[in-house]
């Protein structure tokens, strides 16, 4: 069996999150990292573990609006920020509000702008409650890391985004259950 690490990026941090996640979850064979428009119901179907993750705008998850705005932000900050190469695709929202009938276990990440939780939000909170809604059990509490204000990962984050990897992963093999 494999894990599924599913994300939404806009500038690169989530992905690079998603990845230093996935990199403890055993070979590249073992877990697929993908972006949410490649997130097909039959790849989440043989999943043990499915990882969902995104960036948090406007407090919760990204909505058209928002990611219309950073990818705006992006065309004019004149090679400051880059693009993710699937930041023009499905957003999470869509594309949670799309499954259906699934069940297993997952956990949920955000990446955040650097600050109280009270003032920026955690689209990991949002995530979390749509994966619920969607019958699957949460594996651990969710996760935000975090980035500067120049939409940048704060050092140490990748790392400590692995850390939380080996802890799914850890408690997947606990319950017999290979991440």
């Amino acid at each position: 069996m494999y894990s599924v690490v599913v994300y939404e990026s806009m500038f690169g941090n989530t992905h690079l999150i998603a990845q230093a996640i996935a990199n403890e979850f055993g070979t590249p064979e073992q877990v697929f990292v993908v972006p949410a428009d490649e997130a097909s119901p039959a790849l989440l179907e043989g999943a043990r573990l499915l990882v969902v993750g995104g960036p948090t705008h406007a407090h919760s998850m990204s909505r058209a609006s928002t990611r219309q705005a950073a990818i705006d932000a992006a065309r004019k900050s004149h090679g400051d920020l880059d693009l993710d190469p699937a930041a023009a695709g499905l957003g999470l929202r869509d594309w949670l509000g799309s499954l259906s009938g699934f069940t297993g276990k997952a956990a949920a990440f955000d990446t955040r702008v650097n600050g109280l939780a009270f003032l920026t939000g955690h689209a990991s909170k949002a995530i979390s409650r749509e994966l619920k809604r969607h019958g699957f059990r949460l594996a651990a509490p969710p996760e935000s890391f975090r980035v500067d204000r120049n939409n940048h990962l704060v050092d140490g984050e990748e790392e400590r985004a692995a850390a939380w990897g080996r802890v799914l992963a850890e408690s997947m093999a606990e319950k017999g259950i290979s991440a």
